[in-house]
């Protein structure tokens, strides 16, 4: 099985180039089935229930995201109904939505997709570790193939997510950092694993949003509006290769293109 990841959609210019290559990888790479974390999607910050069917549309199969997915309040009126739109599995029981899924692609075959956020330099909600050992463990009562988005800030927290999933998990793939890392590869016991898969929007910016609006910030201290950046626009995710009986990863391959 192959399964494209993308990293986190920034606005607009994320959204078009995402919609616009989607079919093509979809079609050049041969691929079965393909997730997006985009809680980034709507002006840089949450998503909106109209942003969710562009996607979805454009065949993409799943939507992951972070942090962030609360953003624009709309998103609520569509959080509990739409299976393929996910929000991190360890906010606390109770959250609108849903953390997990298990879906079929067009060949009939199953995949399971988890969504966590750490907690190191983040909101401290419950542990995405436990957490996301449950859920896989439900998982595999249907299939092997797991895709795990671990959403944090910390690379070592990430890190080891991946070493504590490894073998029972087809991959773990950071996101939320917005800058590719050039990490790649299959943990011993068979799960792929990569710090951050990167960003999806232009890269022109400072992750995505303007240079002139983040510079003065940085210089002083003062609390300004990041507008989304729209220069040299650039999708960066992965492409998996996965053996569908066993879930074993048997490659991770970085992707950026234009």
């Amino acid at each position: 099985m192959k399964v494209l990841f993308i990293g986190d959609i920034v606005g607009n210019p994320g959204r078009d180039i995402a919609t616009r290559l989607v079919p093509v990888l979809r079609k050049e790479q041969q691929l079965d089935f393909v997730v997006v974390n985009a809680e980034n999607a709507a002006g840089g910050s949450g998503i909106t229930p109209a942003i969710v069917t562009q996607l979805l549309s454009s065949g993409i199969d799943v939507i992951t995201s972070g942090d962030h997915i609360w953003k624009k309040r709309e998103i609520m009126e569509i959080i509990d109904k739409e299976p393929r739109l996910l929000r991190p599995l360890n906010y606390a029981e109770g959250a609108s939505g849903k953390g997990f899924g298990l879906y079929t692609t067009n060949s009939g075959e199953k995949i399971g997709v988890i969504n966590v956020n750490g907690r190191v330099f983040m909101q401290a909600i419950d542990c995405p570790f436990r957490t996301a050992k449950v859920a896989v463990e439900e998982l595999r009562k249907s299939t092997k193939v797991i895709i795990v988005d671990m959403h944090a800030e910390a690379t070592s927290e990430k890190v080891a997510l991946g070493w504590y999933l490894d073998g029972k998990v087809s991959a773990v793939l950071g996101t939320h950092t917005h800058i590719q890392t050039a990490d790649e590869k299959i943990l011993p016991q068979g799960s792929a694993y990569i710090t951050d898969v990167g960003m999806c929007g232009p890269f022109d910016s400072v992750i995505g949003r303007r240079v002139e609006d983040v510079l003065p910030r940085f210089l002083t201290g003062v609390p300004l509006r990041f507008e989304v950046a729209t220069e040299n626009v650039q999708l960066q995710g992965v492409i998996l290769d996965i053996d569908s009986q066993t879930g074993t990863a048997k490659s991770i391959l970085r992707i950026q293109k234009k």
